[in-house]
């Protein structure tokens, strides 16, 4: 079988981007078992409510399902178990300095095929308030009616 080559996106966070600022986003690699990523092929993961942890000098991600493959064996794992993140001991202190300080926290953005490797985008984020999530929303309209005006112009 010839190596995939490229970027192939599976599954994606996008309600992070909603709930939380963006501060930096890192890619790591995840251990999985045979099945799980099998299940992830078919594009049966859900990444909504799912975190990030640092725990003894390792990361995981938390709350992340992977269903069970239908054509497993017993051998199928339990679809929220905690999955190790593979990043260097360097990004990993890194990310414990970040996330020590007040409100921040890891959130996993995407998950994506790339080169055939199963890979997680892991953003470190600061909750947004209310009055945050307005001024988004007004800018985001806003933007829409200057494109609309833009697209009114040149038909005319």
């Amino acid at each position: 079988m010839a190596k995939q080559k490229g970027v192939k996106p599976i599954a994606s966070n996008r309600r992070a981007r909603h709930d939380y600022f963006v501060e930096e986003t890192y890619e790591c690699g995840l251990a999985l078992h045979g099945t799980e990523v099998k299940s992830i092929r078919q594009g049966h993961v859900n990444l909504k409510e799912s975190f990030a942890r640092i725990k003894d000098g390792e990361a995981f991600v938390e709350s992340m399902h992977i269903s069970p493959y239908e054509q497993g064996n017993i051998f199928n794992t339990d679809p929220m178990r905690p999955k190790k993140l593979l990043l260097h001991k360097a990004e990993i202190r890194k990310l414990l300095q970040l996330v020590q300080r007040k409100g921040y926290t890891l959130i996993p953005l995407q998950l994506y095929f790339k080169d055939g490797r199963v890979k997680l985008e892991l953003g470190v984020c600061v909750g947004k308030h209310l009055h945050d999530k307005r001024d988004a929303a007004a800018e985001r309209d806003a933007k829409m009616q200057a494109a609309r005006a833009v697209r009114h112009q040149a038909a005319e």
